[in-house]
């Protein structure tokens, strides 16, 4: 394992010793607001975690103009090619659910659709492929717990 990414990843760890969420309250809007910080710090969670398991990123945030959706990261696991979608929740609250179960059928085929474009638009040729869901959990005044689900679903 690369030690700068060991060494990165303890930093970001350190910085998310309370969790991942600003605390902002007040209007939807505000909400709103505090939903897509946390996800940043998630994906940036996420990035560097990776990073530590060893893979290896070449894209992050990947969109088509035009076309519904986002690959968050794209890296190498050795030879495999993993598109992973980041689920981040935080907060004590079950009402949600797991983070994981918010990868469903229709956003599997939002991100089977963006990795066949991924694969065009760089021009990269027969590659093994796999799509992974990376489930972030924060709790307020705790650190994240990761789980990566490797191959959790096939394009259609």
């Amino acid at each position: 394992m690369p030690v700068f990414a060991r060494m990165m990843f303890g930093l970001v760890s350190w910085a998310a010793r309370n969790g991942l969420s600003a605390e902002m309250s007040g209007s939807p809007a505000k909400s709103k607001q505090q939903a897509r910080h946390t996800g940043i710090r998630g994906e940036t969670y996420a990035y560097w975690y990776l990073r530590r398991q060893g893979y290896v990123m070449i894209a992050r945030n990947f969109t088509v103009p035009g076309s519904k959706g986002e690959i968050d990261l794209v890296g190498y696991d050795g030879p495999v090619l993993a598109f992973v979608e980041v689920k981040t929740r935080a907060g004590a609250s079950e009402e949600f659910g797991k983070p994981e179960d918010a990868v469903t059928p229709e956003k599997r085929r939002i991100l089977s659709r963006m990795a066949r474009h991924f694969l065009a638009d760089r021009r990269i040729p027969e590659v093994m492929c796999r799509f992974d869901v990376l489930a972030l959990e924060s709790r307020t005044g705790r650190r994240p717990v990761a789980r990566l689900h490797k191959g959790a679903f096939v394009a259609d």
